[in-house]
């Protein structure tokens, strides 16, 4: 089950272009990974939470900069 965790870490990190796969994958891999971290001490588990925190962050930092140029474009139509 740990080698699920990082498997979708790793794929989480690769989908944060698109904003619909990759805010699901990195959120059910976060999850998956304390709950798989709870049951059992794993060090793979563990490589999985960081990966898909790190794929949610840099999903949220691509939706912010999406919705400032949203915005941008709207008020100052560049």
């Amino acid at each position: 089950m740990d080698t699920a965790v990082l498997v979708i870490g790793i794929l989480s990190l690769f989908l944060w272009p698109i904003l619909y796969m990759g805010f699901p994958a990195s959120i059910f891999g976060l999850v998956l990974g304390i709950i798989v971290r709870r049951r059992q001490k794993s060090g793979i588990a563990t490589v999985g939470i960081i990966l898909s925190g790190l794929g949610l962050l840099i999903t949220l930092v691509n939706l912010k900069v999406s919705i400032i140029d949203i915005l941008l474009k709207k008020y100052f139509q560049y």
